[in-house]
């Protein structure tokens, strides 16, 4: 495994920030970190790169521990921190040829030659980052993170300040080299996590509440499996009376008359049963796709 993370605890003081998890990427694979703000996905990215310590717990980085082999489990990973600190008086050219002799990367002109091109900075290299839009500066942020070809991907909002033709050409960009390495990426779009991810872990308040492959995750989590039916009938129903249909039916009332009704198997005759029974007519009921968004403000709104 390139990143093993195993029991790791974070805390400041009395505050906990990261409550014992634990997860493993492989090489290949692009892995999506999911969570609110303050969940501890920008800390556990920068336990990981070195920036930051930890309280407890294990971290290796391509078989090595960060603590036991600092200088060599850096050198593995290419980081894109969520405040993309460029030195903006630098030339885009000149910045990526000094990041290049700090990991001094052998034919260092033609690498940096190299990055330039990857990330569509050809017609901006010549200018100084300060001059550059914001979404420019994700690009030489990325450029930074990959000049040393790592086996390690560090990826905090890599999309951040990207108009949607950018955003299509950096996801492309990290789908690319994703082939050859691991790629943690964090991130609040939805559409970011089914166009590149493989799989999604997602922390609330510090806990892992979810890691699943991304094709799997909407149907498997937290009883998010099986089928939801949306269902609407004639007048006013109570919920206590539809959650006894099923033993295994999870009900959300949307409106007096309007509910979801998920359960592993389809309910759709007990609900018709219901509506004879409680002598009502159901006016509109069919199945309903849940999406990333709907599992997500479930896990971490609990």
């Amino acid at each position: 495994m390139s990143i093993t993370v195993e029991h790791l605890v974070k805390s400041y003081g009395n505050q906990l920030v990261l409550d014992d998890i634990s997860f493993n990427i492989g090489s290949g694979e692009i892995v999506g970190f999911l969570g609110n703000n303050g969940a501890g996905k920008s800390t556990t990215m920068k336990v990981i790169t070195g920036y930051r310590n930890f309280t407890s717990g294990t971290v290796k980085v391509c078989g090595m521990d960060i603590l036991e082999h600092p200088m060599e489990t850096r050198r593995k990973i290419g980081y894109l921190p969520e405040h993309n600190p460029n030195y903006l008086d630098m030339f885009v050219k000149e910045y990526l040829r000094f990041v290049a002799d700090l990991y001094k990367v052998e034919n260092p002109a033609k690498r940096v030659e190299e990055m330039i091109e990857k990330t569509g900075l050809t017609h901006e290299y010549k200018k100084k980052i300060g001059a550059l839009s914001k979404g420019y500066r994700q690009r030489v942020g990325l450029a930074q993170a990959l000049i040393h070809d790592p086996e390690v991907l560090i990826l905090d909002e890599p999309t951040t300040g990207l108009d949607p033709n950018q955003i299509i050409e950096v996801r492309n960009l990290i789908k690319e080299v994703g082939r050859e390495k691991s790629v943690l990426l964090s991130t609040h779009i939805m559409q970011e996590v089914s166009a590149i991810c493989d799989r999604v872990i997602i922390l609330n308040k510090g806990k892992i509440v979810a890691d699943e492959a991304e094709k799997d995750i909407v149907t498997i989590n937290n009883g998010y499996g099986g089928i939801t039916i949306y269902v609407e009938f004639s007048e006013a129903q109570s919920i206590e009376k539809l959650r006894m249909i099923d033993e295994n039916a999870k009900v959300k009332q949307v409106d007096p008359n309007i509910f979801l009704v998920n359960a592993p198997t389809d309910l759709s005759e007990k609900l018709f049963k219901f509506a004879v029974e409680n002598h009502c007519t159901i006016k509109t009921m069919k199945q309903q796709q849940l999406s990333m968004e709907d599992v997500f403000r479930t896990l971490t709104s609990k």
